[in-house]
């Protein structure tokens, strides 16, 4: 199939943006379309994009009393988002509503959690996040938090508290999709021995290819796709490419590699669009690129059904058993 055809057949999901600090902070708003930064309505109708993760991330200025606060004014942000833009954009609290969002023309938003600073140590705060529609919690920032050690405090070899270990399991009770990105090795680890679903690396690539301490290596690779989870390629120059001037092509790379070592039916999308300055990788710019990944993988080879599954079936699987 035509390269472009087989894209706007697709069902595509990026696994994590941060637009919602854009919006908050910046004054934007969704439904215009703009020059800078990386994500708004028009650019994902445009890129083709079925579903999209948008994560709540806290700044050190919010950390530790504020972290609530904050994280409901973010949610509001979405919330109000979804009023001013009801004829292109659905909250998605299950699989089901991405497939219903592809069918109607319009863009799922997934609301994601990026960092457990947000819960400020208490489960009440995690269920009630869950009833706002809260669906995905990337477990730690780079940063020590409640919850466990993030990747930049690895040298402690931490991985999960006690108050972890709950947050995890009270995830696969309540269905929130876990994400390790970000985690330190130890919380990759304990994650994995803990949760009775699949998790996914919302937003990683491969250690092997750039040695990048966010980068996951060939046997944490293995140990979520043994466990039925997901790696999401992503497009931050420093992850993509050790000089930082990073192409499509080096990102196709990870995902090759990626392939390689799990098998394709493990493989997904994590932009980290607006989550990052303005040096870009060359092809994918801003989400409207996104057909450029459909076209490289075709380039290379990779059968539709491969392609597929890449560009959203994967995740949609990995959804359904999580949240439902």
């Amino acid at each position: 199939m035509d390269a472009a055809a087989l894209h706007d057949q697709s069902v595509v999901c990026d696994c994590h943006c941060d637009t919602l600090l854009r919006v908050l902070d910046g004054g934007m708003h969704l439904g215009k379309r703009l020059t800078e930064g990386h994500v708004d309505l028009p650019r994902l109708k445009e890129g083709g994009v079925t579903s999209q993760v948008f994560a709540v991330f806290i700044d050190d200025r919010y950390l530790p009393a504020g972290a609530a606060k904050q994280t409901l004014r973010l949610i509001d942000v979405l919330y109000r988002e979804l009023e001013d833009n009801p004829e292109t954009l659905s909250l998605a609290l299950r699989a089901a509503d991405v497939e219903g969002a592809k069918a109607s023309g319009k863009v799922a938003a997934i609301l994601g959690a990026e960092g457990a600073e947000a819960l400020e140590g208490d489960l009440a705060l995690l269920r009630s996040y869950y009833r706002l529609g809260l669906r995905l919690l990337t477990l730690t920032w780079s940063r020590r938090n409640q919850v466990g050690d993030g990747v930049f405090e690895a040298r402690s070899l931490g991985g999960l508290t006690t108050f972890g270990v709950e947050v995890v399991r009270e995830c696969n009770r309540l269905g929130i999709l876990l994400d390790v990105s970000h985690l330190s090795p130890a919380g990759v680890s304990d994650v994995l021995d803990t949760s009775a679903v699949p998790v996914i690396a919302s937003h990683s690539n491969a250690h092997a290819v750039v040695a990048h301490p966010r980068n996951l290596t060939d046997k944490q690779l293995s140990t979520i796709a043994v466990k039925g989870g997901l790696i999401c390629v992503t497009f931050v120059p420093q992850f993509v490419a050790e000089s930082g001037h990073a192409t499509l092509e080096a990102v196709l790379d990870h995902l090759d590699h990626i392939v390689r070592v799990v098998g394709v039916e493990h493989v997904g999308l994590g932009s980290d669009f607006d989550g990052f300055g303005p040096a870009s990788t060359l092809g994918l710019e801003d989400v409207s690129c996104l057909p450029n990944v459909t076209a490289g993988l075709a380039a290379r080879g990779y059968t539709d059904a491969a392609v597929r599954s890449i560009l959203g079936t994967n995740f949609l699987r990995v959804f359904r058993e999580a949240v439902g």
